[in-house]
């Protein structure tokens, strides 16, 4: 009976975009035995948005009570996937804020002094009198996160189309029935969106406006000849991390395109103040400044669900991707299958706006 019910439930499901947010998606679909096909429009080798990601999973943001159980689950859902996924790496060194907006209070919350963010860590020049540490908060590689649950996708029989563009959603009546692509015609039950800030340009023929605008995003990559920051430390001054030993990256908002306010200018900006804020910051060698697009909807918060008067579409657009993208994507997927709403993601519906 098992069998006969897995196959009733198989469905053809076309997912547009292998970021972080696809990749999630592909993986708990094809995880459940799903006939899963991935469309990228980008080379295998470069991932638009999430390889420009800070990448911190942090829960801690400032949000509306109504999401707060989604940034609560997402750390107990990275460990769950470490525990089905060992090669995950998660850098699980905690978060230091000082001198930024506040953060939402948790029960995690330690507030050091002086003498504890030295011992902390020992390589910043100035300390603050205190900060906030969580310790919980992690963060990871996005680009190795994001391969790793492609690949085990495929392991579970997904099909993942790099190099390939998207021209048009073919409908018939109001329903979805395939994905016209450079490379043929693709048959669907289910397609899910997860194509960020392309979202809008993907529905907006079909009459399903989705309120989604690129809010860019400047990340800084350094070479370090060792390791300078040991947790994650966001501060008015600078937002850093220790990618690996020898990588560190840094985040800073875009401010626009002038000469002075540039992304190369915010860039170099960036990595003089980590020059001036670390013992032997001297010796960091300036290896990349790019701008990352993020989709962010027009709350601020994730759209997630199928759409009423067009089926067989499934919407999957959020900010800070990277600490939601797992839990939210296992969630969608018992949708998917299951057909039954998750009350979880009640609040993330497009039907809101």
């Amino acid at each position: 009976m098992k069998k006969e019910e897995s196959l009733l439930n198989k469905q053809k499901i076309v997912i547009i975009g292998a970021g972080i947010v696809g990749a999630s998606m592909a993986y708990h679909l094809a995880k459940r035995n799903q006939d899963v096909t991935v469309i990228e429009r980008h080379p295998a080798a470069a991932r638009e948005v999430t390889e420009k990601s800070f990448a911190w999973i942090h829960t801690t943001h400032r949000v509306a009570p109504d999401y707060w159980h989604l940034y609560d689950a997402s750390l107990e859902e990275y460990h769950t996937l470490q525990q089905e996924l060992p090669e995950l790496k998660i850098h699980w060194h905690g978060a230091l804020t000082w001198d930024t907006p506040p953060l939402r209070e948790q029960p995690h919350f330690q507030k050091l002094n002086r003498e504890q963010l030295e011992a902390l860590e020992p390589n910043l020049l100035d300390y603050p009198d205190e900060a906030m540490y969580v310790s919980e908060e992690g963060a990871v590689d996005p680009i190795g996160v994001t391969e790793l649950l492609l690949n085990k996708a495929r392991e579970y029989g997904a099909k993942v189309q790099f190099d390939t563009n998207v021209t048009q959603l073919q409908q018939e009546g109001s329903r979805l029935v395939g994905v016209h692509t450079s490379n043929g015609f693709l048959e669907s039950d289910v397609v899910v969106l997860a194509a960020g800030a392309g979202v809008p340009e993907l529905c907006n023929p079909l009459g399903c406006p989705v309120p989604v605008t690129s809010s860019p995003s400047i990340l800084i990559r350094m070479k370090s000849t060792n390791k300078l920051i040991h947790t994650l430390i966001s501060n008015a001054q600078f937002e850093a991390r220790q990618l690996t030993e020898y990588t560190l990256l840094a985040a800073e908002d875009y401010i626009d395109e002038s000469e002075e306010n540039g992304p190369e200018a915010v860039g170099k900006r960036a990595f003089d103040t980590l020059r001036r804020s670390l013992k032997d910051g001297n010796q960091l060698e300036l290896e990349s400044i790019k701008v990352g697009l993020r989709p962010m909807p027009e709350d601020g918060y994730p759209i997630v669900g199928f759409q009423d008067h067009v089926k067989g579409l499934y919407l999957t657009v959020m900010h800070s991707a990277i600490t939601l993208a797992p839990l939210i994507a296992r969630l969608a997927a018992s949708e998917i299958i299951d057909r039954e709403s998750r009350s979880e993601l009640d609040p993330c519906r497009l039907s809101r706006f």
